[in-house]
């Protein structure tokens, strides 16, 4: 407990860690929390009738869960950081890309108030990185079924990449 007690501490002075966020798109959402509750040894952080959140530190990951309409599979991915300077070195980089970089400030998305920016990887997996600003009582401003992403442009596929079939902006989410 005190080693714990230490990092949540060192977290919050400053030794800033990005986290890798997976968003996984489910059709039974309570067979999916039981499953990666004993997969991770960890109740979700969050619940909620149509998601689910484990904030793990090992691994330091946020992975998510959700039952919104979206074909099942991978959602997205995505990089959350803790601070705004952080985004904006990852603004930064992803702006050296061969891509468009589509911004959000303080958009209302999967309980959270958060700044992001998105890209959309050569095979046109979409990537959020994002700060969260916010808890909030709402999944966001969408109707059911849909969800957080913007319309990402649809990217040229590299040869030899894995194919991915794009979703529309309401297949997607945070």
């Amino acid at each position: 407990m005190h080693i714990r007690q230490h990092n949540c501490v060192r977290y919050s002075k400053g030794i800033n860690m990005k986290r890798l966020h997976i968003h996984v798109a489910v059709d039974d959402l309570s067979a999916s929390i039981r499953f990666y509750s004993t997969l991770f040894a960890a109740e979700p952080s969050v619940t909620k009738d149509d998601y689910a959140k484990w904030m793990l530190d090992d691994p330091r990951v946020n992975f998510a869960i959700s039952a919104r309409g979206a074909a099942p599979g991978l959602n997205h991915l995505g990089i959350q950081v803790e601070s705004t300077d952080e985004l904006a070195a990852m603004r930064q980089r992803l702006q050296q890309l061969d891509t468009s970089v589509v911004e959000e400030m303080g958009t209302a998305c999967c309980y959270a108030k958060s700044d992001k920016y998105w890209a959309t990887d050569p095979t046109g997996i979409a990537w959020e990185t994002y700060h969260t600003l916010d808890d909030i009582p709402v999944f966001g401003a969408q109707a059911a079924g849909e969800c957080c992403a913007p319309k990402l442009p649809e990217v040229q596929k590299v040869p030899g990449s894995i194919p991915v079939k794009r979703r529309s902006a309401a297949g997607s989410c945070c």
